[in-house]
């Protein structure tokens, strides 16, 4: 059941230390000592979902990625699982939504960072995408793309939990895999215990549904009530939180999106209602 990502620059080698982790998983499930766990373990990656690099190219198309990507997810992280999602899993707000998932059905989650400098993975690209000349494989990139997507890249922060426990190989001196350590924090370490966002527990509000709608719309409200003032701001306060502007203004379909994304999160794992606001302004502020 546990939940490991890679994350990465285009061309770091993602995939096969994805790969390399998977081999190294399925030698220790084969130990006598782990017959009783009866795990498999699964690779996501975009090609498996039916998606090629191109698809980061377009906002739509990316969005149609990432939805089927946690679709997937949700769907194979069971008791009898390791799931391994290779892939950029480069915004921070996609690795917490992945975080969350976990955090839902009490399992393990990992980082795994392949670190390689910007101008290596460029080179490594580059030579793939002469070997592919006059083929059909994707494994390179286009140089535009590889550039916006270094861009894009949020650096993984290992003092956030949806980043942690984080092992990061340095590529270009062709770090081993630390598979112990890998299998020690996702098999042998206690499952994550829900916190107040993703918490299973029975609503003891008949209105919880109620509340949480006019709550998380009192948030957008508030925000979009203190950018009409036209006053320079970088946060907004709401209750005992504060919503960080991102130095622009927000729009009202964004912070819809948001919502939206957020109650769809919370209406089958109920939070406490005076938890609400707090949690919201969180899940925006790491979002935004």
């Amino acid at each position: 059941m546990p939940l490991i990502l890679m994350t990465g620059y285009p061309s770091s080698g993602k995939t096969t230390r994805a790969s390399e982790l998977k081999r190294y998983l399925e030698e220790r499930l084969q130990q006598p000592e782990n017959h009783s766990q009866h795990m498999t373990v699964h690779v996501v990656d975009d090609r498996s979902l039916g998606f090629t690099h191109a698809a980061y190219a377009s906002p739509s198309a990316e969005k149609n990625l990432r939805g089927a990507l946690l679709s997937a997810v949700e769907r194979l992280v069971t008791k009898r699982a390791i799931v391994i999602v290779d892939g950029p899993n480069y915004i921070k707000g996609l690795r917490y939504q992945l975080y969350c998932i976990a955090r839902e059905v009490a399992t393990t989650h990992c980082l795994v960072h392949c670190a390689i400098s910007p101008d290596h993975a460029r080179e490594i690209n580059r030579a793939r995408a002469q070997e592919e000349e006059g083929e059909e494989e994707d494994k390179a990139y286009d140089e535009g793309l590889f550039d916006e997507l270094v861009m894009r890249y949020e650096e993984p922060n290992p003092s956030a939990r949806w980043d942690s426990p984080l092992f990061t190989l340095v590529q270009h001196e062709r770090d081993a895999l630390p598979g112990e350590a890998i299998w020690d924090a996702v098999v042998g370490r206690r499952a994550l215990a829900p916190n107040f966002a993703t918490a299973v527990k029975p609503p003891v509000e008949t209105n919880y549904l109620f509340e949480l709608d006019r709550v998380t719309q009192d948030v957008v409200a508030r925000v979009m009530d203190a950018q009409k003032s036209g006053v320079p701001m970088y946060e907004v306060v709401v209750g005992r939180g504060k919503v960080r502007l991102p130095g622009r203004c927000l729009t009202l379909s964004e912070l819809r999106r948001l919502r939206m994304q957020f109650t769809k999160l919370n209406k089958q794992v109920p939070l406490k209602v005076e938890a609400i606001s707090d949690a919201f302004v969180e899940y925006l502020n790491i979002n935004l």
